[in-house]
């Protein structure tokens, strides 16, 4: 096996780039804490679906406005220097993108704030002006979204790694080059993964993928 080179690194952001689920503390600052408990203890317990599950979560924003969610992104704990390891795996000449079940008004956020290439995960529609309204026709599908990334960037699938926390991450590494699990809570995940690691350092992520052999 040889190392690399990747040519597009994608990346979760709750629980992945987060330290708290972006949700969370969302739901905390609106007064919606209950609301988020209860769509997360039923996918917990299996009785939702990953999409009626995120529904769920975006109803948390319903009737704020862009700006009031961007003001608690900003706040929201994350892993230390991650604008410098987007730019690090940049001048590699290594492509950067969220692949994650965020709606675009969140995505838009974090490409602002770290330089990402691009981002998908979700589908559907959620009107955000003059604030944001109801989920409609919400699905998500990480490999469906990075099928039609890769399609965008011209990168093959086995020159992907994907770096995520949770079983819809698990669900992609098989498909791709390399799959990190990063502060992975579920055993499961951490080993239907390639690497996993734990850390609240973004640039140990970077040395760990730049590092990472391919599959061959």
């Amino acid at each position: 096996m040889v190392p690399g080179p990747w040519r597009l690194v994608t990346f979760d952001i709750d629980g992945t780039l987060t330290l708290v689920h972006g949700w969370r503390a969302l739901a905390e600052q609106f007064g919606r804490t209950e609301q988020y408990e209860r769509a997360m203890a039923r996918i917990r317990a299996r009785e939702a679906s990953e999409d009626e599950t995120i529904a769920g979560l975006l109803r948390i924003a319903e009737g704020h406005t862009v700006a009031e969610v961007e003001e608690v992104l900003a706040k929201t704990p994350k892993l230390s220097g991650i604008p410098g390891g987007v730019q690090e795996l940049h001048d590699r000449g290594i492509r950067v993108a969220l692949l994650t079940h965020n709606p675009p008004y969140v995505t838009s956020w974090y490409r602002a704030f770290a330089g990402f290439d691009d981002a998908g995960g979700l589908f559907g529609h959620q009107a955000t002006q003059p604030i944001i309204g109801p989920p409609e026709a919400v699905r998500v599908d990480k490999l469906e979204a990075l099928t039609e990334m890769v399609a965008r960037q011209g990168v093959p699938l086995r020159e992907v790694v994907h770096v995520g926390d949770s079983r819809p991450d698990a669900a992609v590494f098989p498909h791709i080059g390399a799959g990190v699990a990063l502060n992975a809570p579920s055993p499961e995940v951490a080993r239907a993964a390639d690497l996993a690691i734990k850390t609240r350092d973004f640039g140990e992520v970077v040395e760990a993928i730049l590092r990472l052999p391919s599959r061959g």
